[in-house]
């Protein structure tokens, strides 16, 4: 377990920037202590130092998981953020999507989302914009990617796709033997 090097930092933190904007700061600096991103197996772990320390002592080959997985790095070195970051993501979440109870399974089975699912967004929302994915009760479903802008959305096709799966909480079931 080792801290990110600039590049990764860099990386990481862009694509945290596209979901959560200057939220970043609110994610390190934290009422209950300071909090860190580490680096195992090329994946992102996000933990308090006092875990950090704690985590010191056990051997590399040991360790598991030190922390909360936020993603990881792929061969090609980009950063892909893990449903895992969901529940830090959400709190702090600059654009928002809800879909209809209707599209909620759909969504969790891995699909886009639907301008005939779409509840409500966020206003000013621009195209290719980061956002989290609520259900109409306001639980975060997941986040994916603003396929259409606010003002696209209003006059789109009923079967256009309005935002882009990246990742969503039925992964924990679809994938429970990878994540980690």
């Amino acid at each position: 377990m080792r801290p990110l090097t600039e590049a990764e930092t860099r990386a990481v933190f862009e694509k945290l920037g596209k979901y959560i904007g200057e939220n970043i700061q609110l994610l390190v600096d934290r009422p209950d202590g300071t909090y860190c991103f580490r680096l195992h197996r090329d994946r992102v772990y996000y933990l308090s130092e006092k875990l950090l320390k704690l985590a010191a002592s056990v051997p590399r080959d040991s360790l598991v998981a030190p922390g909360t997985c936020f993603g990881k790095f792929t061969k090609s070195q980009k950063f892909r953020l893990s449903v895992t970051a969901l529940d830090f993501l959400a709190p702090y979440a600059k654009y928002k999507v809800w879909v209809k109870p209707g599209s909620e399974q759909a969504f969790l089975y891995g699909n886009h989302v639907l301008k005939s699912g779409l509840g409500r967004i966020t206003e000013n929302t621009a195209q290719y914009q980061g956002v989290v994915v609520y259900s109409m009760a306001d639980v975060p479903l997941g986040f994916g990617v603003a396929a259409k802008s606010t003002q696209e959305c209003r006059k789109v096709d009923p079967l256009a796709i309005v935002v882009f799966h990246q990742a969503d909480v039925g992964e924990y079931v679809r994938n429970e033997d990878t994540l980690t």
